[in-house]
Order: C-alpha cells, then structure tokens, then sequence
C-alpha cells in the first residue's frame, strides 16, 4: 500500500505544480481575464503554503495538503478554460484541445 508521504515524493509534486503555474500564467483567457488571476492567485497563494509547511515547518502532510490544493484550483481553472492549455500532463485536460476548442469557439461577447 502506497500510504507514506515522502520528501521524494513531494518534490515530485512540487516540481509538476510549479511547471503547470508557469504554463498556466502565460495562458490566461484574456476575455475572462479576472477570473482566469483569481484562480492563478488561489492556486499560487497554496503552492506558497505548501512550501512553507514543507520548508518552515517540515509538515509533510500539511505540505502534501496544500500543494494538492494548489494543482486542484490549476485544474478547475483550466477545465472551465480559464486557462488555454492543452497539456493533460500538467492540468486535467484533452491534449487533443478540447479545451483549447471549446475557448476558440466561445463568442467573445460572453
């Protein structure tokens, strides 16, 4: 059974948590631009807890907690198409882009 957090494992975690930020900051829907950084800012504002109860308070689970938390708002924002994206390594998306679609396909008076 698979049920120890470890250092190796949030590493892992933070490591694909920073990239889908990196990705997902430059990828906003411009024409829903404020709530594409309100769910930047959530997921970011996590990713910074998750390091701290890594880092400051070696807290394992605490981190693990966060850090999920973190790639969760990433998610959610990029599944609504908040972000264009099309990287279902990093966010939970079609790699096909149907996501990416669905965002070119929106009138842009919504």
């Amino acid at each position: 059974m698979n049920n120890i957090i470890t250092e190796e494992k949030l590493n892992k975690y933070f490591n694909i948590t920073e990239e889908a930020l990196a990705v997902a900051k430059e990828a906003f829907d411009l024409n829903r631009k404020e709530q594409a950084e309100d769910f930047f800012d959530m997921a970011e504002r996590y990713f910074k807890d998750a390091q701290f109860f890594f880092k400051k308070k070696n807290d394992l689970v605490l981190a693990f907690a966060a850090l999920n938390y973190a790639h969760g708002w990433i998610d959610a924002g990029a599944r609504i198409g908040l972000f264009i994206v099309n990287d279902s390594r990093l966010f939970t998306v079609d790699e096909k882009g149907s996501n990416y679609q669905r965002v070119l396909n929106t009138p842009k008076d919504l």
